[in-house]
């Protein structure tokens, strides 16, 4: 019996021995992209099978994301092999990521532009671009009716959404504009990536400005004409195939089933543009590498696979997040690629396109700055307050945020020496 039950022992030990083992192998890509469930299993069962080895793929929020690198890094050990972020969840953490300089991508040809952005202004390739999205406008083909004549859609402004949506609730007898304001909508990067570089060429530094309080008051004059359930709204496709929003903004990847479902009933076009320009956020998604990964060989092998023409095609197909290298995109992708490639293309190659990137160099604090932005909608647009007054005292919120982080300026700002002024 006894000789049994140390020949299970022995067996217990030998497979505990081997599990470690293959857990040493396996390569934890810790992200903060795809996070919706659908997504992150495409991620694990489309784009990641094709790698030379184990990946565990897991997802989390900005905070816990950044809380757990962190705690590895204060460490000097960790289990993150690979990282998927934004540039900005990179931008705090550059000191300790790996150069990727020298990876072999395979003569792939990456966008120089994202890969410049990748470097966090040093000299080496502190994350590899990985996919890139923004924020588009969609419409119901029934909307086209009322157009106010000779509006371009590649072409729109604020004034003339604002008219095509009024026209739309006067001669439908209900608002049919959509806008994500919901708890879990991306209102925040529309104020601060659209609406206020659209109005004063600036995210930051012009925040409580008088053309802030244009923008603000302009965007009071579209909530008249928008359906009152955008407070619950979180992903616009549903409502547009609803048929209770004609016309909406939303992150391409939050539009995607619409076009996909019906992809004759609805047109892509770019965000409007206001007296600065045409502003927009385009999404830029990277991977690196934390210099506690306990693989740095396997971890770059991930980096090269990641950016492979079938891999950044599989990831386009699970996230509607685009390639980042030159790629033929095969005759079989989804409707809403097809929509949504072209009307990236105007925008970001209008003589008007104006980039704001997404905030950067906040560190813990990018959830408080958010805030700053939802607040103001919600005592101004929702709450019906004085404009003025909800700047002033929301700019004050703001500056204190910056100054904490000391984050410098970023795009559509002009970079500064230090925190970023809020005049």
């Amino acid at each position: 019996m006894m000789k049994i039950l140390r020949t299970l022992a022995g067996a217990a030990l030998a497979l505990s021995f081997a599990v470690g083992g293959a857990q040493a192998q396996q390569v934890l890509f810790w992200s903060t992209q795809a996070r919706p469930v659908e997504e992150t299993q495409k991620m694990r069962d489309a784009v990641l099978k094709g790698f030379d080895g184990a990946v565990d793929y897991q997802v989390a929020e900005d905070g816990p994301w950044l809380t757990r690198l962190q705690a590895e890094l204060q460490a000097g050990t960790g289990t993150i092999g690979l990282l998927g972020g934004l540039h900005g969840d990179f931008s705090t953490v550059g000191a300790n990521l790996v150069d990727l300089s020298a990876v072999d991508v395979g003569g792939v040809k990456v966008n120089e532009a994202y890969k410049k952005l990748g470097t966090l202004g040093t000299g080496e390739q502190k994350y590899m671009p990985w996919m890139q999205a923004t924020y588009l406008m969609a419409a119901n083909k029934q909307a086209l009716q009322y157009l106010p004549q000779g509006v371009d859609l590649n072409t729109i402004t604020y004034d003339q959404l604002i008219e095509w949506s009024k026209n739309i609730a006067e001669k439908t007898g209900s608002p049919k504009f959509g806008f994500p304001a919901g708890p879990k909508g991306l209102k925040h990067r529309f104020f601060e990536g659209f609406l206020y570089p659209s109005y004063t060429g600036s995210m930051v530094t012009k925040f409580r400005s008088p053309e802030a309080e244009t923008a603000w008051n302009k965007f009071k004059e579209l909530w008249q004409y928008t359906n009152p359930n955008s407070t619950n709204y979180a992903f616009m496709q549903e409502p547009l195939l609803s048929g209770e929003v004609w016309v909406a903004f939303d992150h391409v990847a939050r539009l995607a089933d619409a076009f996909n479902q019906k992809p004759d009933e609805f047109v892509a076009f770019p965000a409007p543009a206001g007296p600065a320009g045409r502003g927009f956020m385009p999404v830029v998604a990277g991977v690196a590498i934390p210099k506690t990964s306990p693989d740095v060989d396997k971890a770059k092998a991930l980096v090269a696979y990641m950016l492979k023409p079938e891999t950044q095609i599989a990831t386009l197909k699970a996230t509607n997040f685009f390639p980042v290298v030159d790629v033929k995109l095969p005759d079989d992708m989804p409707a809403s690629v097809k929509a949504f490639g072209p009307a990236i293309a105007t925008m970001t190659g209008a003589p008007d396109a104006l980039p704001a990137l997404l905030p950067m160099g906040l560190g813990d604090l990018g959830g408080k700055f958010n805030q700053v932005y939802t607040d103001s909608f919600e005592r101004i647009v929702l709450g019906g307050e004085d404009v003025h007054g909800v700047l002033e005292q929301q700019a004050a919120a703001l500056k204190a945020l910056i100054d904490q982080a000391k984050a410098p300026c970023w795009a559509p700002d002009k970079p500064s020496e230090g925190a970023c002024p809020v005049d």
